[in-house]
């Protein structure tokens, strides 16, 4: 699994508005719909309105690559500048919990 972390700034609630409107047009509905997706949820930092995160996860990079093609892709980055916003990212790629596994309560 392969998960993203996109941090969208903006300015005067830029960033929650796009979100908001993400999650209203249907768009990030659609998302969740392509093959290979696992998670697309956007989340909020306390300390930091003007910030929101998308927690992006995927099952492997073709999974990754044909959403970056996707008609999905023009009407998310049209939002993007839509509302101004900027990005910083973090990617990350999940292996066996091992012996960490003892300490997850569940």
């Amino acid at each position: 699994m392969i998960t993203v972390n996109l941090y969208y700034k903006g300015v005067n609630g830029s960033a929650r508005a796009f979100a908001e409107e993400m999650e209203k047009s249907g768009i990030a509905a659609d998302i969740r719909k392509e093959p290979g997706n696992l998670r697309y949820q956007y989340f909020q930092p306390l300390d930091d309105p003007e910030t929101v995160l998308l927690i992006d996860s995927w099952t492997d990079q073709a999974a990754i690559d044909a959403h970056h093609v996707s008609p999905m892709m023009t009407r998310l980055a049209a939002l993007r500048e839509k509302y101004d916003l900027h990005m910083t990212v973090e990617r990350f790629v999940s292996e066996d919990l091992g012996a960490d596994e003892k300490y997850i309560r569940k």
